[in-house]
C-alpha cells in the first residue's frame, strides 16, 4: 500500500449546465421503457449491506449488483443498445418508443432500414454489449481492444459475432482508430461512450441508456426504506457513467441532493488532474495507464460528462490497484449476515475506496472534506461481475494484485 489514495476537493468554476437536461427523468423513462422491452430485462439487485456498514462505521450501505445484467456481467450493454436503438430510430424518421425490441428486430425493420456496421474501442464491457446488441438487431460490429485487454474479453466479444481485435496502442489511440474507420466505412457509425467537440449526440444516448441502471437504483433505495441516499460513490474511466449517475442523481434529489464521490483508477486519473487544477479545463493522461481496473483506463474525458461532473461532484479519488483489489475482496467475503457480491475490478473501486477512507486514519482528512460519518447512507455501484475469471481469482482467491 505504498501508493496512496489521492483526493481533489472540487472548486472549479461552474457552468451554465447546459448538459444536466440530457439526464432529466422523462428522457431516462424512456430509455428504461425501451430497455423492459427485452425479453432478457430484469432489474439487478440493490444489496444492503448492514453489517458491512456497521463495521466502517456509517449508517447504511447500498450497493447496485450489475453483474447480473442481460446475462452478460456488466451495465455497459444499456448504454450500447439504447444508443444503437436512437440511432436506427432518427434514421428511419421514429421516435425511439416506436421501437421496442420486438419492432427492432423485426424483418420488416431490417428491411427498411439494412445493416450498418457499428464500430467501438473498449476495454471490454462495453465492446461485448455494442456487440451483444448489434448481434440481436441483425448489424455488423467492429471491436478495437487496447494493448494488455485480455484474450478472455476479446473471445466474449468475438462470440457475439462481432470483429475484434487487440491493437498494440492505448484505449484512447483505439477511439481514434474506430472513429477513422466508421469514417471511411459506408454505413460505418461509431458507437462510443466518450464525446468530443463535433461528436456528442451518439455519447449522450449512451449515457441516457446508462440512466436506467440509476433510476432503478432509486426506485429500489425507496423499497429499502431510503428516501435519499446522502452520498453516492461512482467509478469513472471517460466519466460517462459517473455523468449519467450524477446527472440523474442530481434531477431527482434537486431539491436537496447527495454528496457525489468520483473514483478513478490512479495510473488514468484524468478527471481528478482537472479537479486538482481548478481551473475547469480538461486535462489528458497518455501512455500505457496500467492499472488492474482495464474499465477505467481511459486517459481523455468525456465533453458531456465533464461539465456536469464540475458543476455537482464534492470530491474526486485517484484510487491505487490495492483498493480496488480490498474492495474486491471484502465484497466476495463479506461479514456473516451480509450477501456476498461478485465485483470486479472496475466494479469494486468505489467501495475499495469507501473501506479504506472509512477504516483508515490517514484518510480522516478526506473523510471530513465527504462528510462521512455514522449518520451517512452510501449508494455505490458494482459495475460488472467477474469480467475475467483468471484475474477474479487471481486476486480474491490468491491475494495478488493484479
Amino acid at each position: 500500500m505504498d501508493q496512496k489514495i489521492l483526493w481533489a476537493v472540487n472548486h472549479m468554476p461552474k457552468t451554465d449546465d447546459k448538459n444536466l437536461p440530457i439526464m432529466g427523468l422523462e428522457e431516462i423513462a424512456k430509455a428504461r421503457t425501451f430497455h423492459e422491452s427485452f425479453p432478457q430485462y430484469t432489474k439487478t439487485p440493490l444489496t444492503k449491506l448492514d453489517h458491512m456498514a456497521a463495521y466502517l462505521g456509517v449508517k447504511e450501505i447500498y450497493l447496485k449488483d450489475e453483474s447480473y445484467r442481460f446475462g452478460l456481467n456488466a451495465f455497459k450493454v444499456l448504454g450500447g443498445s439504447f444508443s444503437m436503438a436512437r440511432y436506427i430510430a432518427k434514421e428511419t424518421g421514429r421516435d425511439v418508443s416506436e421501437l421496442p425490441y420486438s419492432v427492432l428486430t423485426s424483418d420488416q425493420l431490417r428491411e427498411e432500414f439494412g445493416q450498418a456496421t457499428f464500430f467501438t474501442a473498449t476495454d471490454g464491457n462495453h465492446g461485448r454489449g455494442v456487440a451483444w446488441a448489434a448481434n440481436r438487431l441483425g448489424q455488423k460490429a467492429v471491436v478495437h481492444m487496447p494493448k494488455g485487454s485480455t484474450q478472455t474479453r476479446l473471445e466474449n466479444i468475438a462470440k457475439e459475432g462481432a470483429q475484434v481485435d487487440i491493437q498494440e496502442m492505448n484505449y484512447d489511440d483505439c477511439v481514434r482508430l474506430a472513429a477513422k474507420e466508421a469514417d471511411e466505412t459506408p454505413r460505418g457509425v461509431m458507437v462510443q461512450d466518450t464525446a468530443w467537440d463535433g461528436y456528442e449526440e451518439i455519447p449522450s444516448w449512451i449515457m441516457q441508456g446508462y440512466g436506467t441502471m440509476a433510476m432503478e437504483a432509486g426506485e429500489q433505495l425507496k423499497e429499502y426504506g431510503c428516501e435519499r441516499p446522502t452520498h453516492i460513490f461512482v467509478q469513472a474511466g471517460v466519466g460517462s457513467l459517473a455523468g449519467a449517475v450524477v446527472g440523474y442523481f442530481s434531477n431527482l434529489y434537486a431539491d436537496n441532493p447527495p454528496a457525489f464521490v468520483v473514483v478513478e483508477a490512479e495510473a488514468a486519473a484524468c478527471l481528478y488532474k482537472g479537479a486538482a487544477a481548478g481551473d475547469g479545463q480538461i486535462r489528458i493522461v497518455d501512455g500505457d495507464m496500467e492499472t488492474i481496473m482495464a474499465g477505467l483506463a481511459c486517459g481523455e474525458p468525456n465533453t458531456i460528462s465533464w461539465d456536469i461532473l464540475k458543476n455537482h461532484v464534492k470530491v474526486f479519488i485517484a484510487a491505487p490497484d490495492w483498493a480496488a483489489a480490498n474492495g474486491m475482496r471484502m465484497l466476495g467475503a463479506p461479514i456473516k449476515g451480509d450477501a456476498p457480491v461478485t465485483s470486479g475490478e472496475s466494479g469494486a473501486a468505489p467501495f475499495g475506496a469507501l473501506a479504506a477512507i472509512m477504516s483508515m486514519d490517514e484518510y480522516a482528512d478526506l473523510r471530513k472534506d465527504i462528510g462521512l460519518d455514522e449518520n451517512s447512507r452510501v449508494l455505490l455501484f458494482s459495475t460488472e461481475g467477474d469480467t475475467d475469471p483468471d484475474r477474479y481469482k487471481n486476486i480474491v482467491w490468491k491475494g495478488l494484485d493484479k
